[in-house]
């Protein structure tokens, strides 16, 4: 494999949203877009329109998939913030040998807790794979009760299953579309997604306190119910959960006695060798 550089375009004025991760010819992020995205305001119910976005302090819950991705971030690309109610995001980004580095600092509260994810949607077809370490934990959420076979206990937020079939779901496989939708969360801070000859790593580094993990959306046609369609969410994330409310003891980063806690996201692509 040989390393491919890797070039983003950032909306500042729509949440700070990636709408572009492009190397060596190939377009990573899938896009769909969607004109109510141009009128949320905080509070607004997701509008899914692609790309990659910043999902913070919660992705499922309330604020609908957080409070940053529906409030006009300030800056450049390269360095930009967004103030929301309780905290607020700072994000640099860089090169740094081909890959790129995205470096957060969010400002709150000394105790304050969160979820963050980088939502990414990513354009894959249908033999598309994803690598996470054999044996990882998963937590599979309720969306997957029609697939393992037995009914969903009352009230779990998630169940437990090791990588890659947690529960017997081979969630290893990224396609092809079958109807179905599944969330899941692996505790692991890197995977791999491989797609024909490309590849695809995504990375999370966050301070040894703070738990990471990588979250899974695999939406092969099964939602929404009243028009489904694909969407492939690979989603590095601080915490265990997609619901900051359903956050046990260990299950969200939390902000230390300095008022900010930082991390990085990393993003490189691979190409199989013609050689």
């Amino acid at each position: 494999m040989k390393p491919i550089p890797l070039a983003a375009r950032l909306d500042l004025a729509r949440g700070g949203r990636w709408t572009s991760l492009s190397g060596g010819g190939r377009e990573w992020l899938w896009s769909r877009p969607d004109p109510a995205r141009t009128g949320v305001v905080p509070g607004s119910g997701f509008v899914d329109a692609g790309g990659l976005e910043e999902c913070v302090p919660t992705v499922r819950g309330l604020p609908d998939h957080g409070d940053a991705w529906s409030r006009p971030w300030s800056g450049s690309p390269a360095a930009a913030v967004v103030t929301c109610d309780d905290f607020e995001l700072a994000r640099e980004v860089g090169e740094e040998g081909g890959a790129l580095v995205a470096a957060y600092r969010l400002s709150a509260d000394p105790g304050y807790r969160f979820v963050w994810a980088a939502h990414a949607l990513l354009h894959l077809g249908a033999e598309a794979r994803l690598e996470a370490p054999a044996g990882a934990a998963v937590r599979v959420f309720p969306e997957a009760a029609p697939l393992i076979g037995r009914p969903w206990p009352d009230g779990a937020p998630f169940l437990e299953g090791v990588w890659p079939t947690p529960l017997g779901l081979p969630l290893d496989r990224l396609g092809p579309d079958d109807g179905t939708a599944v969330g899941a969360v692996i505790r692991c801070p890197a995977v791999r997604v491989v797609d024909g000859a490309d590849a695809l790593v995504l990375r999370v580094e966050a301070p040894p306190e703070v738990p990471v993990s990588t979250a899974l959306w695999r939406n092969l046609g099964g939602f929404p119910a009243h028009a489904p369609y694909r969407s492939l969410g690979v989603e590095p994330m601080l915490g265990a959960v997609f619901d900051l409310a359903d956050a046990g003891p260990g299950d969200a980063a939390a902000v230390p006695a300095s008022g900010e806690l930082t991390w990085r996201l990393v993003l490189a692509a691979e190409r199989m060798d013609d050689d």
